[in-house]
Formats: C-alpha cells, sequence, structure tokens
C-alpha cells in the first residue's frame, strides 16, 4: 500500500473572508480539511502557507496581479484559526521569493525532500485556491513522480474568470490526476 500524504495548500486568514484576497467561501472546508487531516490513511499531513516578503512581485504596488496578501509575520499569513494545527506534522512556507509567483509548494525544496524522506508516494491536494495554488502545487506533484488526488469537497477557487476552478480540474485530470468528485456542494 502506497504511503500517503494530505497537502493542505494555504488555508490562511488573508485567502478567507475578510482577507486581503479572499476566496468565495474559502472558510466553508474548515471542517472537511479537519476531517481529511485526521484520516488515518495519511502518514504525513501537510500544510503550506504563502509567506511573502513586502516587495513581492505579485503585489499591484509591484507591478503584479493581487492585492498584498500574506506578508510574513502578519495574522493574514497564519493558518485559519478554524484549522486543527494539532493534526498538521510540518508547516511549509513558500513564495518568499519576491521575483516568483509562489503557486506551488514545491517552489520550497524542503516539500520534496520531507515527502521522500517519508517514503510518500501519493498526495492527496486540498485547500485554496484550486485554480492558483492548489492546481500548481499538484501539476508540480505529478511531474515529480507523485500519484496525486484532489479533493473538491476541501477546495475551493478564486475563478478571477468565471470556469477557472473547473478549467483547472480539468487541466489536472488531463495531466493525470485523480479527481476526487465531492458531495460538498460548490466545492471548488
Amino acid at each position: 500500500m502506497a504511503r500517503e500524504a494530505l497537502v493542505i495548500v494555504d488555508f490562511q486568514n488573508d485567502f478567507t473572508p475578510g482577507g486581503a484576497l479572499p476566496v468565495p467561501d474559502g472558510d466553508a472546508i474548515a471542517d472537511r480539511l479537519n476531517e481529511l487531516a485526521q484520516d488515518p490513511r495519511f502518514d504525513l499531513v501537510i500544510a503550506t502557507r504563502d509567506w511573502h516578503p513586502e516587495n513581492h512581485g505579485s503585489f499591484r504596488e509591484q507591478g503584479g496581479p493581487w492585492p498584498r496578501h500574506c506578508v510574513q509575520g502578519t495574522e493574514g499569513a497564519e493558518l485559519h484559526p478554524k484549522l486543527d494545527r494539532s493534526k498538521i506534522d510540518v508547516i511549509i512556507d513558500k513564495g518568499q521569493n519576491p521575483d516568483t509567483a509562489g503557486y506551488s509548494a514545491f517552489e520550497n525544496p524542503e516539500l520534496e525532500r520531507i515527502l521522500r524522506e517519508h517514503g510518500i508516494e501519493k498526495l492527496t491536494v486540498v485547500g485554496l485556491a484550486t485554480d492558483y495554488c492548489v492546481k500548481n502545487t499538484a501539476l508540480d506533484a505529478l511531474r515529480r513522480g507523485f500519484q496525486v488526488e484532489v479533493d473538491t469537497t476541501a477546495t475551493k477557487g478564486v475563478d478571477v474568470q468565471p470556469g477557472d476552478s473547473e478549467r483547472a480540474l480539468e487541466e489536472l485530470r488531463r495531466a493525470g490526476a485523480e479527481i476526487a468528485a465531492g458531495s460538498a456542494k460548490g466545492a471548488v
């Protein structure tokens, strides 16, 4: 049986309602994330955080597409309080280089190192946002030879353009990810 890890992507205050860059209903997946984190099938539970410097290139004032968000050490960059941190084994910070998008958790080489050290073969990728950081983390995992599942009951997308999340899931499906059809209403 393959060793599995749960990767909870960017479930942070700035990406939930009231934050600097909120995903619509982003906090609605909290219970599902906690349920998955308790699932004994996972040998390792990892949470990622956008952890941007003040001058990150993705910020509008630096010429990027996004408002300032998830600045290192701010309340907005912290994991959402509804996430049960007692179930998290490792926190991986990403997006620290001002010149990279920071969309994929694999931009931090520690993620792959930790997964390999634990003999992980399969990842279930969940969190925020389906159409950006979840998608890019899952694609990079596939490129590195991991089996990947995306549980749509535990993701939400920002959908800058209507349908972005659905297109992201289709791209992941074509790349070889398993897309778990969830029962949670609107969980893309």
